[in-house]
């Protein structure tokens, strides 16, 4: 039994690689790219280049046959330098990759998955105006026409859509069975009907796009249906499942993130003749708030390394992805105060930390919703 931290010689470097990209590529344009609410079109190819957009899809479909805790120290590693890389990262493996690896036909896993390997962004269209937590409530239809479904609705705060050329789109195709009736389609950005909208001006993590997506009418062949007909609640709910680990560690990259900044901070600074690193009331604050980050790590680390046991997950998943998202909103504000004023400008990196760690309570399953998982875990 090793300990959950002690990482393989493999694990080791791979996250060491990862970091390293991080610091020497992401971190020079990380304001820019938040400013402009656009993420480099170089920095996209480098992290295919990388391998980081195909972690664990196999290497016949030129992925990097990793594992699913391997994709995890990825994004925890990105999002200590910029959380939106990390969910650009997160996204495409945990829910796009996954997917497809999961319910994908063998023709439809030769089709798409070197795609996604090389250079396709993959997008995870569920969400709608009326259909957030309570996602099965969706109105977009399928309504079948001989060897095809055409498909109509609206989809909102999709992650990625600006930049995606797949789009992993859920539709009911029988409204009268309810969430029964919900299939999940493979659309091509290509497909004439489908359209992606305005980009929404957000809080943080703006260098990710979140976009409207639009469907008119979206003709999509019958041999991209994926899975089973009606039986896309059911990719819908596993994906998002594993998806929160995902999330998990983008918030646990981030509070990392800011508590080295602290720390770095904290011994440069001088007050009253001295580091402000000596004050034991900066010193609290900062054990404090490494204990948060260890907790959130351990948590995490266990339910991906769960999931690639081939264990049950899926509390300690909504335990992980609610206490991380708590812990990130946490440490990044005590981040701001160590540095005080400066810690409040553009100037300094902790200001844009705090601002990306809102999402965290929010997207793949609001806090409260992981509280109803959790509460079901544990009543039985």
């Amino acid at each position: 039994m090793q300990p959950l931290t002690r990482l393989s010689d493999e694990e080791e470097l791979f996250q060491t690689t990862v970091g390293q990209f991080a610091r020497e590529r992401l971190a020079p344009h990380v304001r820019q790219m938040d400013e402009s609410g656009v993420f480099r079109k170089d920095l996209l190819d480098e992290l295919f280049e990388l391998g980081l957009m195909a972690v664990d899809i196999a290497e016949e479909y030129g992925g990097q046959s990793g594992s699913f805790f391997q994709s995890i120290l990825a994004i925890e590693e990105l999002a200590k330098v910029d959380p939106a890389a990390a969910v650009i990262v997160d996204v495409q493996n945990t829910l796009c990759n996954a997917a497809l690896q999961r319910w994908g036909s063998d023709d439809q896993k030769r089709r798409f998955l070197p795609r996604l390997a090389r250079d396709t962004v993959g997008s995870y269209a569920l969400s709608e105006a009326g259909a957030g937590s309570d996602a099965f409530a969706m109105s977009a239809r399928a309504i079948e026409d001989g060897d095809s479904y055409r498909l109509t609705g609206r989809k909102l705060w999709i992650t990625n859509a600006a930049e995606a050329g797949l789009f992993l789109v859920f539709a009911n195709a029988d409204p009268a069975e309810g969430y029964r009736g919900i299939t999940a389609f493979l659309v091509d950005r290509t497909t004439p009907g489908l359209a992606v909208g305005k980009k929404e001006d957000k809080l943080g993590i703006r260098a990710s796009s979140t976009c409207e997506v639009v469907l008119d009418d979206c003709r999509v062949s019958k041999d991209n249906v994926l899975g089973e007909v009606g039986k896309g609640y059911k990719v819908a709910i596993e994906t998002l499942n594993q998806g929160r680990i995902g999330i998990a560690a983008q918030m646990t990259g981030l509070a990392q993130g800011a508590l080295d900044h602290a720390l770095a901070y904290s011994n440069q600074r001088k007050q009253f003749g001295k580091r402000i690193a000596e004050f034991q009331g900066v010193q609290f604050d900062l054990a404090e708030m490494a204990v948060d980050v260890e907790a959130s790590r351990l948590m995490t680390y266990n339910a991906a390394r769960l999931h690639d046991a081939g264990l049950p997950f899926v509390t300690q998943a909504a335990m992980a992805k609610y206490f991380a998202s708590q812990v990130a909103e946490r440490v990044a504000s005590r981040a701001v105060e160590v540095f005080g004023g400066v810690g409040f400008t553009k100037d300094y990196p902790v200001e844009k930390l705090y601002r990306d760690a809102k999402i965290g309570r929010i997207y793949e399953g609001t806090s409260n919703m992981q509280r109803l998982t959790i509460a079901k875990g544990i009543l039985g």
